[in-house]
């Protein structure tokens, strides 16, 4: 019975939900994007995203984020939203929780500075 219990929860905590949101380490999201399972979003400014943005990441900026433009990822990726250290890309998943969306949401760790430390490619432009 009790391995029965335990088994049920360790299935509730690993089973995706709606608006589920979780942290990831820039590592691990590098290995993703390695992988080509990403979408990524920067909902930095325009400003900050034209000088130096993640390769391939969108930007939808936090000051007029709106998660109807926010595209549903393709199977087997993973939604992945950032910033310059981690910090707005919660008030951006909290929107998109709000708004009913469906399925994992991972905020990257440290944002764009996590990124560079952790040696992803960047579109840095001078």
């Amino acid at each position: 019975m009790l391995k029965t219990v335990i088994d049920r929860f360790k299935s509730f905590l690993t089973r995706p939900t709606t608006g589920q949101v979780r942290q990831v380490d820039p590592a691990q999201i590098r290995k993703w994007w390695d992988a080509g399972q990403v979408l990524i979003v920067d909902v930095r400014e325009p400003d900050e995203h034209d000088h130096e943005a993640i390769l391939g990441a969108m930007n939808l900026p936090l000051s007029r984020f709106d998660p109807a433009l926010v595209p549903h990822p393709a199977p087997g990726q993973h939604l992945v939203l950032h910033c310059m250290k981690g910090i707005r890309c919660a008030p951006a998943s909290d929107h998109l929780v709000a708004s009913g969306w469906q399925g994992e949401i991972v905020r990257m760790k440290g944002g764009l500075i996590g990124w560079i430390a952790a040696g992803g490619p960047t579109t840095l432009r001078h």
